[in-house]
């Protein structure tokens, strides 16, 4: 009995501990300039990591929307690699003064209360942060002014809504996400949409017909590919080293195509 405790003890603790570990230890190897900063919306501040690209020239900037469990390591290492493929990226935190005494992501006690958090946001203050943070992205003296928005899972879904409220994104990339859109949110778009999705996703794959529809009779531009076996998560799942096979080859592909299509901005 005793043995079967310490291992079960080991799968549910230590394990999902390593899981993670690999992801600061990139952190903290980055050569690139990253910081945070607190972006003003009126009263509000939104608690944003920023990476710089080391660069002699100006740079696009990329917003990286993070998913249904707030801003975490992850999220900055995507961050972090973008900045890498030599952009600015710019990760904010969208729970920002909604923990515990008005904390941050990190300020819940675990994933499920931030999760639970993120879905009695409000959408408009959802748009106005993002719009905050694009603003002030755009201004930073490095720079270029060209402006793409990028999300995964909930902020997937965020990353199309974005792009049918800011009229100057020159794309949008959409990592397993949807929201509920009419003719009305696609008619004004003006930016490129890309999706990213999972073969074994049944519950986003779903909503893709009728994106591409809309899309497709606004005279949009909306590109999606579908990587086989690959589940939902598949751009976290597939840099874990816990991963399966088709999540981890999922994530180089899209990861791939990612950075071919950034050079369009």
């Amino acid at each position: 009995m005793k043995k079967f405790l310490a291992v079960f003890l080991f799968l549910v603790i230590v394990l999902p501990l390593c899981a993670q570990d690999y992801v600061k230890q990139r952190l903290e190897k980055s050569p690139r300039h990253s910081e945070w900063v607190d972006v003003k919306n009126g009263d509000r501040k939104i608690h944003s990591f920023v990476v710089y690209p080391q660069s002699k020239d100006k740079a696009a900037a990329v917003i990286v929307i993070h998913e249904n469990r707030g801003l975490t390591d992850w999220v900055r290492g995507v961050a972090d690699q973008l900045a890498e493929a030599g952009y600015i990226a710019i990760a904010p935190d969208l729970l920002s003064g909604t923990g515990p005494k008005g904390g941050n992501t990190s300020d819940y006690p675990d994933e499920d209360a931030a999760r639970e958090a993120i879905y009695k946001l409000e959408q408009s203050q959802v748009t106005s942060d993002l719009n905050a943070v694009a603003d002030y992205v755009i201004k930073l003296p490095a720079s270029n002014g060209r402006l793409a928005v990028s999300g995964f899972c909930w902020g997937g879904g965020q990353s199309l809504r974005f792009a049918t409220n800011r009229p100057d994104l020159k794309s949008a990339f959409v990592f397993y996400g949807s929201f509920d859109h009419t003719k009305e949110d696609i008619a004004r778009i003006k930016a490129s949409v890309y999706g990213f999705y999972g073969g074994n996703d049944e519950r986003i794959d779903a909503t893709i017909p009728k994106t591409t529809e809309a899309m497709k009779e606004a005279g949009k531009t909306y590109e999606q590919v579908t990587y086989e076996g690959a589940g939902h998560g598949f751009m976290r799942s597939g840099e874990d080293p816990s991963g399966s096979a088709a999540d981890k080859d999922a994530q180089i592909k899209a990861w791939e195509r990612w950075k071919n299509l950034l050079k369009k901005i």
